[in-house]
């Protein structure tokens, strides 16, 4: 085996191995028991969504292209925001979203506002 082949061997394993753990699916109970943990770090949930709001691809959501849903993956709830034209997750749908974890403000060790900022999201339906 060639050095130079080895190095590109080690630098290919290192990144897959990377990628894989840069967006771990964890459970919404762990996130909200441990939220300093995960902070700003990206993680995938999987889930059931329970409510959504946002303009979608109507002409208000291209203007202001927010949107907020819920998701339970049995273990818990946890909002995610997202800055999208798409049209939102309807309520009922099965979800996976990556994104990063945040959380507004922490009171009394408490987190408050934790919420995903979505990265990207697969509908399952």
């Amino acid at each position: 085996m060639t050095k130079l082949f080895r190095i590109c061997s080690i630098a290919i394993f290192a990144a897959v191995v990377a990628a894989g753990c840069a967006a771990r699916g964890v459970r919404i109970a762990e996130l909200k028991d441990h939220p300093d943990k995960y902070e700003r770090k990206t993680v995938s949930v999987e889930g059931v969504v329970t409510g959504s709001l946002g303009a979608g691809s109507s002409i208000l959501g291209q203007i202001l292209p927010f949107q907020s849903y819920t998701v339970d993956d049995g273990s818990g709830e946890i909002r995610v925001v997202a800055r999208s034209t798409k049209t939102p997750p309807r309520t009922g749908s099965r979800v996976k979203v990556k994104g990063q974890v945040n959380e507004l403000a922490v009171f009394n060790g408490r987190s408050i506002g934790l919420h995903l900022q979505e990265n990207d999201r697969k509908i399952k339906d």
